[in-house]
Order: structure tokens, then C-alpha cells, then sequence
């Protein structure tokens, strides 16, 4: 079986292994205060020009769900875009906490910015709940976004700037889930840097698991306003592991070399192969995607056969009882003979 599913289908980085292997019998301290997790942060902190507070957790739901429950008070919930992960993937984890996810839609635009929100989106909902303040509904205390977003979306950094504008203007942080992040910074498309996040939001993470680790996500706090007593929130919504060490590891390797990004760049020609190949077969897509997730519609019957190739996938959203938006994903470790075997697959489907 040849994996497009997802972009975390395998285990990590050779070099990552190589470091748990060398340091497995090495006594350190443990709860992510050990020499491995400080130089890390410090490595992140250089990457990003901004003396951040860096937090080692396991994955992204954890992730996000300690970071709202840590800033949202009793009172308010979390503005997130309608496709935003907290809204449709987590199955209930942030309203487990007692917050509400305010989804937003943008209403009648493009596909490719269904999954984004949009500046003017942010505002106008933002305008109306606190110009008069309806303190009958459960306010906004942060906002949420991701990149890139569950469709493959990419924010400028226009939009960036003026989202965060937009939360400094009504006081609300600003946090960015960047559980695929290293697949946006590799896309030819992307003008945002790590720089650029450290400096236009107030908390962003970056993501491990999806981006060459064996899991962890690394959560940076950019604004000191939200991370007090968060090293206690965390051991408190179960979000610190004893072997903190292992993820430090991994990170430490991350960010050597600049592993981060240049171990996931082939993802980005790998995905636009993909999409030129079901382009040529005259294949239409659900969004014009320019990271490593790629969302063809199909057939049931182009389905069928992909899958007798032994090719596996996601179904992204059936659109009616014959077709189906299909997702496939590349990642750092996706191979020529991979790639190969779906073009062979798609030409003759």
C-alpha cells in the first residue's frame, strides 16, 4: 500500500532517530527542563528574531486545547474559520473545556478562501458584537487560524498583518495552529516567514508530528500577556509528559541545519506533480491548492481504481452519490517511486 492520506504516515527524520538512539541512556531532568528542550527553544528563538516563549507539547488537539483554556476566560469562546481544525476535527475538545468555537463563514467567495478568514470577515463580526457590546452571547476571546488551513490555503502576509490589526484593535490574541507549517514556508507561493509570525500574532506553534518528527508541536508564545502560569495550565490539562527530553530531542534536531524546512521542500514539487497530473487527465479540484495537500474530484469509478493500485487517500466531502473531493497528501518523506506509481495510476484511471 502506497499512503497519500495524510502527511504523518511514517515515523521521523533519520537524523532525529540517530539523536534518540546516541542520547537513549543519558540521565537528564525531566517535565521539558533539560538541556535538549532549552537549546531547542533557544535554536527557535534565533529562527524566529524574537526572544519567544517557547513549550514543548505532544500533538496539535493538546496544543490547541491547552492554549485557548489557557487564554479564554469562563465567558468567551474562540472566533475560528467554518473549516477550521477546532471546529471540524477535534471532535469537541475546546467546548470540552467549557468554550465555544465561533465559526465563521465569508460567505459567497471563492472555494480557495473557504477555509481562510478573511479580514473583513474578522471586522465585521467583531464590529457588530462589541459596537453595542451583546453581552448575551458568549464573547469572542481569541481568534484562531492555521497555516497553511485544512484546505491547503495559504495566508499572505497582507492578511496576516491585517488580521492581527484587527485583534490588537478589539484586544483579543491572535493565535496560529501551524501543525503543517513547514509545508506553507516550503511553498513557492508563501510569502510569510517564522519572522513574520513571531512578530504579527500572539501565539503560534510549530508543528512536529505532520513535519518530520515522531510527534510534538512546539507552542510559542510571542506576546508575554498570555503565557502567565502556563508551564501550571499544562500540567493541569495533562499536556506534560515525564520524558519531556524526547521531544526536545527532536526539535533541537528540527531546527539543526535548518532540518525544519529543508526536509519537507520536496514535498511542494511532489504536490504540484500530483495536481499536473490529474490537471492532464482534464480532473477538477475542490480548491486550487499550493502545499503538500492536494483535493481532486473524482469519480466513484476513478476512485475505485486509484484505490485497486494499492494508492490509499481521504474522501475530503462527497459532493453528490457519484463524486467525491478526494485528498492526497505528500510530506518529507514521499518518494520519486511514490510519486511514480499515483502518476501511473492517474494517467490510465
Amino acid at each position: 500500500m502506497i499512503r497519500f492520506e495524510n502527511d504523518y504516515a511514517e515515523g521521523c527524520i533519520d537524523e532525529i532517530l540517530e539523536k534518540l538512539v546516541a542520547t537513549n541512556y543519558e540521565q537528564t531532568a525531566g517535565y521539558r527542563v533539560d538541556d535538549y528542550c532549552k537549546s531547542a527553544a533557544k535554536k527557535i528563538q534565533d529562527y524566529c528574531n524574537k526572544d519567544v516563549d517557547v513549550h514543548f507539547l505532544v500533538g496539535g488537539t493538546q496544543a490547541n486545547m491547552t492554549v485557548l483554556d489557557a487564554i479564554l476566560r469562563p465567558h468567551q469562546g474562540v472566533i475560528s474559520p467554518v473549516l477550521g481544525h477546532i471546529n471540524v476535527h477535534e471532535v469537541g475538545a475546546i467546548e470540552g473545556r467549557g468554550h465555544k468555537v465561533i465559526a465563521l463563514s465569508n460567505g459567497d467567495v471563492k472555494a480557495d478562501e473557504e477555509s481562510k478568514l478573511l479580514p473583513e470577515t474578522l471586522e465585521s463580526y467583531l464590529d457588530d458584537f462589541f459596537n453595542p457590546l451583546d453581552w448575551h452571547k458568549v464573547q469572542p476571546g481569541a481568534v484562531y487560524i492555521s497555516h497553511p488551513t485544512e484546505r491547503g490555503a495559504l495566508y499572505s502576509k497582507d492578511e496576516l498583518i491585517k488580521i492581527k490589526s484587527i485583534c490588537d484593535k478589539f484586544e483579543i490574541p491572535l493565535f496560529l495552529d501551524g501543525a503543517r507549517l513547514a509545508y506553507a514556508l516550503v511553498s513557492e507561493e508563501n510569502d510569510i516567514t517564522m519572522e513574520d509570525l513571531a512578530k504579527y500574532t500572539d501565539i503560534f506553534y510549530i508543528g512536529g508530528t505532520k513535519c518530520g518528527a515522531l510527534f510534538g508541536e512546539a507552542i510559542c508564545f510571542t506576546n508575554d500577556k498570555y503565557n502567565k502560569d502556563f508551564h501550571c495550565i499544562t500540567k493541569h490539562n495533562g499536556a506534560v509528559i515525564a520524558k519531556g527530553r524526547i521531544i526536545g530531542i527532536q526539535f533541537d534536531v528540527l531546527f539543526t541545519d535548518n532540518n525544519y524546512i529543508e526536509k519537507a521542500r520536496k514535498s511542494y514539487p511532489y504536490a504540484m506533480r500530483i495536481k499536473e497530473a490529474f490537471k492532464k487527465k482534464g480532473i477538477e479540484f475542490i480548491v486550487d491548492s499550493y502545499t503538500n495537500q492536494q483535493f481532486p474530484i473524482l469519480t466513484n469509478q476513478q476512485k475505485d481504481f486509484i484505490e485497486s493500485q494499492g494508492i490509499s487517500f481521504n474522501v475530503e466531502k462527497k459532493l453528490d452519490e457519484n463524486r467525491a473531493a478526494l485528498r492526497f497528501c505528500t510530506n518529507w518523506a514521499s518518494s520519486e517511486e511514490s510519486i511514480k506509481a499515483l502518476e501511473k495510476a492517474i494517467g490510465v484511471m
